[in-house]
């Protein structure tokens, strides 16, 4: 059965470490992490970015440095030539990464929080069943079974890799406390697995087809990376 692996991380790794993981940026993602208004919103890309350069790293034999990114016409990242497929969510501080072989994949993680049940916004992006669904629940329930379904079907729309031309409401997902986490109407061959999370946080992935299963991985150690030519380390130091 293929794996999914998936890693987790907080995005506050500390100085040292981000001024490393600064190191291993394309000069793009140097560029884009200096136009951040705050720096905690900096800071936490630059820890994002560095920490996937280094998980993919593992899996493509190379210096984190070395890898180049491709888009494809919704912004979904790939490294060409490779079969490794990868996707990365991140909320509150919060990060996590799923990596396989051979087989789209997609992962979200989200911060609870109350408030998304105000302003109708179950009625405006979740489709009509599941409204009912979660209209239905107990009201203690319902801010759980919010993110339940958000979680899924965010991931199921990152592993598509098709951005908002795939809309939230045209396709079902389970939601109830009392039901395992499943893709329904409108999903085709995917599958989703509800994700142990930190307190306070909902998390899922979804791939491609049935027999897959998740297998949860250490950070691997960091490597000091080789830098981006032309560009001084010490350019990581102004992050904080």
């Amino acid at each position: 059965m293929a794996a999914v692996d998936v890693y987790s991380a907080s995005l506050e790794p500390g100085a040292t470490r981000l001024d490393c993981l600064f190191d291993t940026l394309s000069t793009e993602e140097r560029q884009r992490a200096g136009r951040f208004r705050f720096v905690e919103h900096r800071r936490h890309y630059i820890a994002c970015r560095g920490m996937l350069r280094e998980i993919l790293a593992t899996y493509l034999d190379v210096f984190p440095s070395q890898i180049r990114f491709a888009y494809n016409a919704y912004g979904k990242p790939v490294v060409p030539g490779s079969d490794v497929r990868f996707n990365v969510s991140h909320s509150d501080g919060w990060a996590m990464f799923a990596v396989t072989r051979g087989r789209d994949v997609g992962i979200d993680i989200e911060r609870i929080e109350e408030r998304f049940m105000q302003d109708q916004i179950p009625e405006r992006f979740f489709s009509p069943r599941e409204v009912e669904t979660l209209r239905g629940s107990p009201p203690e329930q319902q801010t759980d079974a919010f993110f339940r379904c958000w979680t899924r079907k965010e991931a199921y729309i990152k592993a598509r890799g098709l951005g908002l031309a795939l809309p939230l409401d045209s396709f079902d997902v389970s939601l109830r406390p009392d039901e395992p986490a499943a893709l329904l109407r409108g999903a085709g061959n995917w599958s989703v697995k509800e994700l142990p999370a930190p307190d306070g946080f909902q998390a899922a992935v979804v791939s491609e087809g049935w027999d897959w299963r998740v297998v949860h991985r250490e950070m691997p150690l960091p490597v000091r990376p080789l830098t981006v030519a032309g560009q001084s380390p010490s350019l990581g130091r102004g992050v904080r």
